[in-house]
């Protein structure tokens, strides 16, 4: 966090000379001294992100990559007029323990063209696809698998 602190103070400051350095460094540790007297913040959460930094950027990665796939499995039913899509709602049981982690696969799942998540009670994800072949892999997809590593992290 001090780190960003810094940056963003160099960011407004639109130029980078000793005194806006010096001052900046000042300032970003006020800003951040002050973030973990009052808002429960500590080096400890900062160093804990920061290794799950690594594999959120992962996260990140893999998210964009399935979203082209997806688009190029969509492509063929869109441009094909005798093409019927065939919607399907599927169940999907996951293995993840943390709301966040649920949240970030139903997020993702949604952000991929061609399905939504309809509904998250627990454990059990419900999907509408567009078509039946786009629920294929939903069920412990690459999504998961990585957020179970990100969930497996030691704090």
């Amino acid at each position: 966090m001090y780190v960003f602190y810094f940056l963003v103070w160099v960011v407004f400051n639109g130029q980078l000379t000793p005194e806006i350095a010096v001052f900046g460094l000042v300032i970003a540790a006020a800003i951040y001294a002050f973030t973990c007297r009052f808002m429960d913040w500590s080096p400890a959460k900062d160093l804990f992100l920061l290794k799950k930094s690594v594999l959120l950027l992962r996260y990140l990665v893999l998210l964009v990559c399935e979203v082209f796939k997806a688009n190029m499995a969509l492509l063929p039913l869109m441009l094909t007029p005798d093409t019927e899509p065939e919607p399907v709602l599927v169940h999907i049981h996951t293995n993840l323990r943390t709301d966040t982690a649920r949240v970030l696969l139903a997020n993702a799942i949604t952000l991929t063209p061609g399905t939504i998540t309809v509904s998250l009670d627990a454990d059990v994800l419900t999907v509408h696809c567009l078509d039946r072949s786009l629920s294929e892999g939903l069920e412990n997809s690459s999504f998961e698998q990585l957020l179970l590593k990100i969930e497996e992290a030691k704090k």
